[in-house]
C-alpha cells in the first residue's frame, strides 16, 4: 500500500489480509484435536530430543510440516542430501534457511524453519492476493470482479498449501506479480519475477508462453494498424528480429534457474564420490538404505539419468519415484483421487467452454486479430474480454496436462497457485448470477439496497466489506450456483486443514 492509497483501496486490502489469517489458527486447533495418521511418506528421523519450546512450536505449527513440506524443511536444514529431494526446487527452502536466523538459536533447526515457513507464507499469501487483485483490474477492467476474485483466493480450495511449508504461496505471488507487470508493460521486471518463479516450481517454465504471446500479439497488431512504410520488407525483418531476440532473451532468463539447478544436481549426484556419507548421521544413512534413497556424494553406480544426453533429474524423479507419466494414473484404484479432482476439473472445463463459446472468432484467430470493439477503442471487459484469452489458454493447458500426466488429485493446488482463472471465473459467475451482489455496489448493480448486515468501512476504522463473508452469512438467500461455488471453496479449504495437517491423504 502506498501513502496515496484511498480509504476504499486500503479497506479492500484489509479484507484480503484478514481473510487469509484463520488458516494458521485452524490448522493448530485441528492438529491438537486430531491424532496424526501413520502415512507412508518421507519422514526423516529427528536426531535430537526436542526441548520444551520446540515441543510447543511443533504442537502449534506441526501441521504445516506434513507430506511434501517434510522435503522442503529437510532441504532447508541439510541441503539436497537424497536424490528424490531434487524434485523440489531451491528458492523456497533457501528462503526458509535465510529466515531461520531470525529465531533464537536455542530452538532446533526444524522449529526455526517451521516458524519461518509460517511467517513467510503468511506474508506471501497476502501479497499474492494483492497481486491477483492488481492483475484482475488490469485484465478484467472491473474493480469489483477483481476484488471478489482476490477474496476467493483468500478462501482458496488450495488454502492449506498456501499456509503450509510448501512453495505454492511463493509461486503464486511471483507468477501473479509477473503477469501484472507484463500487463503494465514492465517487461524486464516481469521477466525477473517469472525467472524467480521458475526457481520455485517447475511449472514456472510454462510462463515463458506469456512473453512469446505478448511479443507475437504486439507484432501482429502492428501489421494490422501500421502504415504502408511499416510493412516494407527491411523494416519488417528488423521488427521480426528485434521481437524474436527480446523474446528469446526473456525465455532464456526464465529457463535459467531451472537449468542451473539441473546442473547442480548433476555435479552432486553424477560426479565422483566425495565421501559425503562419512559426515551424514547414521540414522539418515539407515533411512536411505531402508527406503532405497540415493545419497549425494557416495561412490557406486551412477543414477541412469546421469548418462542421458540432457541429464534432467527432475523428470527422472517424477518417473522413477512417483510413476508420473502420460495416462499412468488412469487406474481403477485411483478413482477416489479423480473424485477429489472433479470439482476443479469441471470448473476449469466450464471456464474454457464459456470463454470459447462467447469468443469463437477471437479464439480461432488466437487473439491476434483486432476486434471491432478494440478498433473503436472500447474492448469488452470482464472475464470474457479479449485480454483474458492468454490466461484462459494457460489454465486450459495446465488442466489438460495435470489431468493426463500428473497425480490427478494435485490439480486443485496446481491450478490454485498458478492460474488466475480459478478465481476470475467463479467471481464472474457470482457477479453474473447472484442478485445479492448486484445490490452490494459491485460492477453489476441492480438496486441501491445494501446487503443485509452491511456496514460502512474506511481505512483504519469500521469493518472491511468482505463480500464472500457476507454471502456466507446470507447463505439461505443466495442462489444454488453461489452455494455450489462457495461450498467448493469453503469445504476444500476446511477439509485441507483437517486432513492434510494430520497426515491424511489430500489433494
Amino acid at each position: 500500500l502506498s501513502p496515496r492509497s484511498s480509504p476504499a483501496r486500503c479497506s479492500q486490502y484489509q479484507s484480503i489480509s484478514a481473510s487469509l489469517q484463520p488458516s494458521l489458527v485452524f490448522q493448530a486447533v485441528f492438529n491438537l484435536l486430531i491424532p496424526d495418521h501413520s502415512a507412508d511418506a518421507f519422514s526423516p528421523p529427528r536426531l535430537r530430543s526436542p526441548g520444551p519450546w520446540d515441543a510447543l512450536v511443533e504442537r502449534l505449527l506441526g501441521g504445516l510440516g506434513r507430506w511434501d513440506a517434510e522435503h522442503f524443511l529437510f532441504i532447508a536444514e541439510r541441503g539436497y542430501l537424497f536424490e528424490h529431494n531434487c524434485a523440489f526446487l531451491p528458492l523456497f527452502p533457501l528462503s526458509l534457511r535465510a529466515l531461520a536466523c531470525l529465531w533464537p538459536p536455542q530452538l532446533q533447526p526444524r522449529s526455526r524453519l517451521l516458524l519461518s515457513a509460517a511467517l513467510l507464507n503468511s506474508l506471501l499469501s497476502v501479497l499474492a492476493a494483492a497481486a491477483l487483485y492488481g492483475l484482475g483490474r488490469a485484465v478484467l477492467r472491473r474493480r469489483g470482479e477483481a476484488f471478489l476474485a482476490a477474496l476467493l483466493f483468500s478462501l482458496s480450495p488450495a488454502g492449506v498449501f498456501m499456509a503450509a511449508a510448501y512453495s505454492e504461496s511463493m509461486f503464486a505471488f511471483l507468477a501473479f506479480s509477473a503477469m501484472w507487470q507484463l500487463e503494465k508493460g514492465q517487461s524486464w521486471l516481469s521477466g525477473l519475477l517469472f525467472s524467480l518463479a521458475s526457481g520455485a516450481r517447475a511449472n514456472g517454465l510454462i510462463n515463458a508462453g506469456f512473453f512469446l504471446y505478448s511479443r507475437g500479439k504486439r507484432f501482429a497488431l502492428q501489421l494490422q494498424v501500421g502504415s504502408a512504410s511499416v510493412r516494407k520488407l527491411p523494416l519488417l525483418w528488423q521488427q521480426v528480429l528485434g521481437l524474436a531476440s527480446s523474446a528469446a532473451l526473456m525465455c532464456a532468463g526464465i529457463f535459467l534457474p531451472f537449468a542451473l539447478f539441473q546442473y547442480y544436481a548433476y555435479v552432486r549426484f553424477c560426479g565422483p564420490g566425495t565421501g559425503l556419507d562419512q559426515t551424514v548421521p547414521e540414522p539418515l544413512l539407515r533411512l536411505a538404505r531402508d527406503k532405497g534413497y540415493r545419497v549425494a556424494g557416495m561412490d557406486g553406480a551412477k543414477p541412469p539419468w546421469c548418462s542421458q544426453r540432457f541429464p534432467v533429474v527432475y523428470s527422472y524423479i517424477q518417473d522413477a519415484y512417483w510413476n508420473v507419466g502420460f495416462l499412468r494414473y488412469f487406474e481403477l484404484r485411483q478413482f477416489p483421487n479423480f473424485l477429489l479432482a472433479l470439482p476443479v476439473t469441471l470448473l476449469g472445463s466450464w471456464a474454457a467452454w464459456t470463454y470459447v463459446s462467447t469468443n469463437p472468432r477471437h479464439c480461432l484467430t488466437l487473439g491476434l486479430e483486432r476486434s471491432k470493439s478494440e478498433e473503436k477503442g472500447k474492448p469488452r471487459d470482464g472475464f470474457c474480454g479479449p485480454a483474458a484469452f492468454v490466461y484462459m489458454v494457460h489454465a486450459t493447458a495446465l488442466l489438460a496436462f495435470g489431468f493426463s500426466c500428473m497425480h490427478v488429485q494435485v490439480l486443485t493446488r496446481f491450478l490454485g497457485s498458478s492460474s488466475p482463472i480459478l478465481y476470475w471465473f467463479p467471481a464472474h459467475l457470482l457477479q453474473e448470477h447472484e442478485p445479492l451482489l448486484w445490490s452490494a455496489g459491485t460492477d453489476n448493480p441492480a438496486s441501491g439496497k445494501p446487503l443485509p448486515g452491511k456496514s460502512p468501512s474506511s481505512c483504519g476504522k469500521g469493518t472491511p466489506d468482505n463480500l464472500v463473508v457476507r454471502l456466507l452469512l446470507n447463505w439461505r438467500l443466495i442462489t444454488p450456483l453461489s452455494k455450489s461455488i462457495l461450498g467448493f471453496f469453503l469445504s476444500y479449504w476446511l477439509l485441507g486443514l483437517i486432513l492434510h495437517c494430520n497426515f491424511f491423504p489430500w489433494t
